[in-house]
């Protein structure tokens, strides 16, 4: 049934993993008409086309699979083998199988929305299975799937398991909460910890005195709820915390007064401030910088968390792709599969493992780090 429900979330732009998480993430998206094929006529398929139906808007047909045996299923413990293989035969080989395959069972399960994506590579696909292995995979697989992917935009530098609510930078290095009702995560230049929690209200921790700032903007939320959050500071302006609301616009307060804008037309979904640049990202599928008029990124899908750093920023969306985008233009694209809920964009650190993570580090190719949060894994990649 995964082979199912991820191509129809590919097609429909959205990411999932069950019928269920599909019905909800597509209730949930921008309305629009979409002409749908899933591959099978079993039962599960059929009750999966009509629940589609019902949603309105959606053509859905069946394509029936190939009869099992038609294709011989590739050695299932083969790195190689499986990423040059047709991605919904191998997914259906490994829900019909028991084995482990040296860990690529649980890593292909864990991320099969990327790898069935049409026009992926043999070498995408192993860049994504690096990404997903399991602490207890064959050690043996690392540095195939690594030599596999060489000609991919990004390294693995190390992969853990972690529930992450938010995800920003403190001191350049990366910073998590791990609280759900946490939404978003930023830090102001004296240390402060600001936090906006699932009623788009501020919370603070502080490790000093407190800006006035802070009890300000606190009060202000209090009573016209945020939904998203960013820090920043410059020489003109100083300190000065960035919220976004339901409606579309965007509050920059500072010590000197607010400065107000409305960028989107819906709810703003995720701000990223670096120096006097404020990013902002809404459920309109546009990435707009303060003071540009174009979006610097449009794509038709809502986006769901942004981060700036000194080369540029990184924005993932709601159908699962997270980009960088370089000071110079160039954007590298990657899709670990599960939905995505926080980037966050640092430089380059040393190799070090934490928290009983496996540590896949191959050599510096870049300097800009990229960390990606899914629901339940924290993956750290460096550019080539």
């Amino acid at each position: 049934m995964r082979a199912t429900v991820w191509t129809a979330a590919n097609q429909l732009g959205v990411a999932a993993g069950t019928p269920a998480e599909l019905l909800t993430a597509v209730l949930s998206s921008p309305r629009r008409a979409a002409r749908v094929v899933l591959p099978g006529d079993d039962p599960a398929t059929a009750a999966l086309a009509r629940d589609l139906r019902e949603l309105g808007r959606l053509d859905v047909t069946l394509h029936p699979a190939a009869p099992p045996g038609t294709t011989p299923d590739p050695d299932l413990s083969d790195p190689e083998a499986v990423c040059a293989a047709d991605p919904l035969g191998v997914t259906r080989a490994y829900e019909a199988s028991p084995g482990h395959h040296g860990g690529l069972r649980t890593a292909w399960l864990r991320s099969g929305q990327a790898l069935v994506r049409p026009g992926q590579t043999a070498g995408g696909r192993a860049l994504v299975l690096l990404a997903a292995l399991p602490e207890d995979a064959d050690p043996r697989l690392e540095p195939v799937l690594g030599g596999l992917s060489a000609g991919t935009p990004w390294e693995v530098v190390r992969t853990r398991r972690a529930r992450v609510g938010a995800l920003a930078t403190r001191y350049g290095r990366p910073a998590v909460s791990e609280d759900p009702r946490t939404k978003a995560l930023a830090y102001l230049p004296d240390g402060t910890e600001l936090r906006l929690d699932e009623r788009g209200r501020l919370l603070h921790t502080a490790y000093g005195p407190v800006s006035r700032l802070v009890p300000a903007v606190t009060a202000t939320l209090a009573t016209h709820p945020a939904s998203a959050l960013a820090a920043t500071a410059d020489d003109t302006s100083g300190p000065t915390i960035v919220t976004g609301d339901r409606t579309g616009s965007v509050h920059a307060f500072s010590l000197g007064g607010v400065h107000q804008s409305a960028p989107h037309s819906g709810r703003v979904t995720a701000l990223a401030a670096w120096g006097s640049r404020v990013y902002s990202g809404g459920a309109d599928g546009t990435v707009r910088l303060r003071g540009a008029s174009a979006p610097v990124a449009r794509r038709p899908h809502p986006v769901v968390a942004l981060h700036a750093a000194p080369g540029g920023f990184a924005v993932a969306w709601a159908d699962g792709l997270v980009e960088l985008h370089g000071a110079d233009g160039g954007i590298r694209p990657f899709r670990p599969g599960p939905p995505v809920r926080a980037v966050a964009v640092h430089g380059r650190r040393g190799h070090r493992g934490s928290g009983g993570g496996s540590e896949r580090a191959r050599g510096a190719h870049g300097d800009a780090v990229l960390t990606v949060a899914t629901p339940d894994t924290l993956v750290t990649l460096h550019t080539r």
